[in-house]
């Protein structure tokens, strides 16, 4: 098997099954792990829950882990373990010392609710994982309770605090911002990084199934950027890289910074550079979109590197310039997204 090389402006040649028919190169591959969580998020999850995928159709191990080497092999550079709740799957150190050993992945990160992290955190680092991302949508534990539908605000805060304490640098932490629920909690969040080297992300609420997504429930990125502005007068933007999904700002003289991850009112679709595969082996270009292709059926019925590398081929050059739009999205059936990989 060759990778057909991409020779656009760079001297390294990148694979041209990863790269769309708009140029855009995709070398993060996010990979579900699970769809189980011990939280209940209301932006993630129904309330009713969610009809899990029989353990049989789920990714092995080894599967996962042989996806993962091809896609490094193509060009993927950096892949995000995400569920449900990653950390509950009892291999996940295992999963990580594998990846470790791929020629050519350069970041291992992982998105955590926290509940397991201060517990796990030395045994995760050990095993080579370079990024953290800590979601937390409340400073106030019986709002944290409210919105997870669970306890252990604490358990959150411990797994921040530990991260910091063992040189994780920065500590993102994720906050989905809701109209009613804890917009007014913003400066209190970035608050948080006067004295630590936390980058708080303000996310967006996005559309998804089962989460009765409301247009009034969300807060634009430029409505909080105004917000924090008229606290701190000298926030100033700070530069990021070309495909990062966060806007990132900085107030003078804080060890960390903020971001806003804009994905409804300011898509940064042209900059993509993200796939997901889902528990149950299914490639997702794009979080938004409802096409999927099973990459777990064709590695069963026993294909080549090289037609898996064609049907990854093709679902990429499918890709659309971006996403339908906030309006359309809310009335599209898509997956929740605890079922997708958060």
């Amino acid at each position: 098997m060759t990778r057909r090389p991409v020779l656009k402006g760079d001297t390294l040649p990148f694979s041209a099954f990863l790269t769309d028919s708009f140029g855009r190169r995709h070398s993060y591959l996010r990979i579900s792990l699970t769809e189980k969580c011990n939280l209940r998020c209301q932006y993630c999850m129904p309330e009713e829950g969610v009809k899990l995928t029989p353990r049989a159709q789920l990714l092995t191990t080894s599967e996962v882990l042989s996806l993962a080497r091809l896609f490094v092999h193509e060009g993927v550079d950096k892949i995000r373990l995400t569920g449900g709740e990653p950390l509950i799957r009892p291999d996940v150190l295992d999963i990580i010392a594998e990846l470790r050993k791929l020629e050519g992945l350069r970041t291992i990160a992982v998105t955590t609710n926290g509940m397991n992290l201060a517990r796990l955190l030395p045994k995760l680092k050990d095993s080579g994982l370079d990024l953290l991302n800590i979601s937390l949508d409340s400073l106030i534990p019986a709002k944290f309770e409210f919105i997870v539908r669970r306890k252990g605000f604490h358990k959150v805060m411990e797994g921040i605090d530990k991260a910091l304490e063992m040189g994780y640098n920065p500590v993102k932490v994720n906050c989905v911002v809701m109209r009613g629920l804890n917009e007014d909690e913003i400066l209190d969040f970035v608050a948080l990084t006067e004295k630590k080297p936390i980058e708080v992300r303000f996310i967006e609420y996005m559309p998804f199934d089962g989460n009765k997504w409301n247009f009034k429930k969300m807060v634009s990125y430029q409505e909080m950027l105004d917000h924090i502005k008229q606290q701190w007068p000298a926030l100033e933007m700070v530069p990021t890289g070309h495909a990062d999904t966060a806007k990132a700002y900085k107030v003078p003289g804080f060890a960390g910074q903020v971001g806003f991850i804009t994905s409804m009112s300011d898509h940064f679709c042209g900059s993509c550079n993200r796939l997901r595969l889902t528990a149950d082996g299914n490639l997702k270009v794009c979080l938004f979109g409802n096409s999927e292709v099973s990459l777990r059926d064709e590695l069963r019925s026993g294909a080549s590197e090289t037609e898996l590398l064609q049907i990854i081929g093709a679902a990429v050059g499918r890709k659309k310039k971006q996403h339908a739009g906030m309006f359309n999205l809310s009335k599209m059936k898509n997956r929740p997204m605890i079922l997708i990989g958060g």
